[in-house]
């Protein structure tokens, strides 16, 4: 049921930090080092094992079972990972001599199973693509049936692999291929989803802002038996921008390991406004821009049709997007020089091949290091991006957000670099933060296709001029011109007003509308769009010294600087729920601080 004053619950993650450790039948202090070995040790056996169970498994009939979704009996396969994987008889093998409790084992198979049920999606594909392709001209011939359809980003890198292999095969592909014909089993990342299990084996009670988390670990690298499994009691401290927030549940983290040591991946279930869709009357179009991550505008729903003022807002990265940039050429410049020494070393002298390895070495690491500041900028740039849109929508009183479809969204067109810094960009992210933030308020995003948002008119459905270039746009038969970005802002919300009663729901997706629907959009010369708040000026201007100067020396004469012109700007500060933001910080310091310095010796 929905109405003024509903909730909804949905889920979220955070991260957090332990910062202390006692054993939970002694009571006596751990060290963080020694917590840290021990998770070490559990991540092994669960990698191992999990890495084992993947190898023995990867065969067609595994997922010819998980595509049709039923057991031996012809029971439908439950949702819970372990419990299937307990019901076909899949259980991991161990090493002799090694006690492993069953609780373990669950997480090990809730672990593979997932990786197996995304992979039954891509067997399919590859078995529907490799009946299209043609290895002499290596093209797709195109699907026969509305199921064969599969993203096309998706479908090309499949034509990739089908082309290397037609190659090493020398231009022949022996009929249907499956996935593992086409590639090996996949790696298990070293985590442990504490979810999968029961109390047994963990569990989590919050209090007064701190999460205390109980996890039976392994005392020895090879436990021998029940003895050598204790349980750890973790304290650790919930973030502060969770102050407030109406929590119902706390869930078991993710356990992983990084450079600092022990990090949870925490999740909790809250409860936020709910949406309703079909009240909505204002929506908010959101489309993907090449010059900056993307720009909004606004159609309202009349009684006597639909309208817009067509005065959009543009999504000012702070300079983000260039540091972007910069990070991928220089990533793929360590990428390439990493190449060139690999093949140097091939042929190499065994010193020089070690010293070319220890240069491959270090260029990796800095590759690494690249790719973190980029997934640190990428966050960043998303929930800074996602929290404007949300209260630019908030402004105009709308309670839907309509984004372009990611998976029909092709960068193309504008030259191998620029497409190739589009593709780079933190889309993904941007979405997943907008859907995050948006459900705070009560705002639903919904993904509407992307075709011909910015090439037609959204008055008459006509094709747009591009008279002033190609950031520009003009009809003449309605009369309406502005900047493509916001036009196509227009399209993205009337289409979401359009088909707001055809939504399709797909879990751990977006709402979505599959058809593209047209209603004429009539100018509204009235101010239907809120106005963004516009940065304060402050003159700049250099102060004098205030050094005494010494006797005897000519004193220099200080000229006053210029007036400031109107791009020189003060930014202000974000706001409070500001999470994204580099000014503010979305919660005050961790008790991680107060973790290193415990840390045993």
């Amino acid at each position: 049921m929905t109405g003024p004053g509903s909730t909804a619950p949905r889920q979220f993650a955070f991260t957090t930090r332990a910062h202390v450790a006692v054993d939970d039948i002694t009571g006596e202090p751990i060290g963080l080092d020694d917590v840290d070995t021990r998770v070490g040790w559990l991540l092994d056996l669960i990698a191992a094992a999990g890495a084992e169970l993947t190898a023995r498994l990867w065969q067609p009939v595994t997922f010819d079972v998980l595509a049709a979704g039923r057991d031996h009996q012809d029971r439908r396969l439950p949702a819970q990972g372990h419990v299937a994987a307990a019901r076909l008889g899949w259980n991991p093998h161990y090493p002799d001599g090694v006690y492993v409790p069953s609780r373990v084992t669950r997480v090990v198979t809730a672990q593979v199973m997932a990786t197996l049920r995304i992979l039954a999606y891509r067997d399919t594909a590859i078995t529907s693509l490799s009946q299209r392709f043609d290895p002499a001209t290596g093209a797709l011939a195109p699907p026969t049936e509305p199921g064969d359809w599969v993203p096309l980003g998706f479908a090309r890198g499949v034509r990739r692999q089908l082309i290397a292999r037609a190659r090493r095969e020398g231009g022949a592909l022996a009929g249907r291929l499956r996935i593992t014909d086409m590639q090996g089993p996949p790696q298990v990342a070293a985590m442990a989803r504490l979810s999968a299990a029961d109390r047994q084996l963990a569990h989590i009670a919050v209090s007064d802002a701190v999460m205390t988390l109980t996890v039976k670990l392994p005392t020895c690298p090879v436990p021998a038996g029940r003895a050598q499994w204790r349980r750890v009691r973790l304290t650790a401290a919930i973030p502060g921008h969770l102050d407030g927030r109406a929590v119902s549940g706390w869930h078991l983290p993710t356990l992983v390991l990084d450079q600092r040591g022990l990090l949870l991946r925490c999740a909790a279930t809250e409860l936020v406004p709910a949406a309703d869709l079909m009240a909505g009357t204002v929506a908010v179009g959101v489309d993907w821009s090449p010059s900056t991550l993307g720009a909004a505008a606004i159609t309202t729903e009349n009684p006597d049709g639909l309208s817009s003022d067509f005065r959009g807002w543009t999504y000012d990265d702070r300079g983000l997007g260039t540091k972007l940039a910069r990070l991928q050429s220089e990533g793929q410049m360590l990428h390439r020089k990493a190449a060139r020494l690999t093949q140097l070393a091939t042929n190499a002298e065994p010193e020089v091949r070690t010293r070319l390895e220890a240069k491959i070495a270090v260029l990796n690491d800095h590759r690494t290091a690249v790719g973190v500041k980029r997934s640190k900028i990428n966050r960043e740039l998303g929930f800074h991006f996602a929290r404007q849109v949300t209260d630019y929508a908030a402004s105009a009183g709308a309670r839907v957000i309509a984004v372009e479809d990611l998976t029909t969204l092709e960068s193309r067109g504008h030259g191998r670099v620029n497409n190739n810094r589009a593709a780079q960009s933190a889309r993904r992210k941007a979405v997943i933060a907008l859907a995050h933030t948006a459900a705070e308020v009560g705002i639903t995003v919904v993904s509407v296709p992307a075709r011909g948002s910015s090439a037609q008119c959204p008055g008459c459905d006509a094709p747009l001029a591009r008279p002033g270039g190609y950031h520009t746009a003009w009809c003449s038969h309605c009369r309406v011109s502005g900047n493509r970005d916001h036009i196509a802002g227009v399209n993205l919300a009337k289409r979401a007003l359009l088909g707001k009663g055809k939504v399709t729901r797909r879990r751990g997706q977006l709402p979505a509308v599959r058809v593209a629907e047209h209603a004429p959009v009539r100018k509204s010369r009235d101010k239907t769009s809120p106005t963004p708040s516009r940065p304060r000026h402050r003159r700049v201007r250099h102060s004098l010294p205030t050094v005494t100067a010494r006797a005897g020396v000519t004193k220099k004469q200080h000229v006053p600087a210029l007036e400031a012109s109107v791009w020189d700007t003060v930014q202000p500060a974000p706001p409070h729920g500001d999470t994204g933001s580099r000014d503010t910080r979305p919660s005050p310091t961790h008790a991680t601080q107060v973790a290193d310095s415990m840390r045993s010796t």
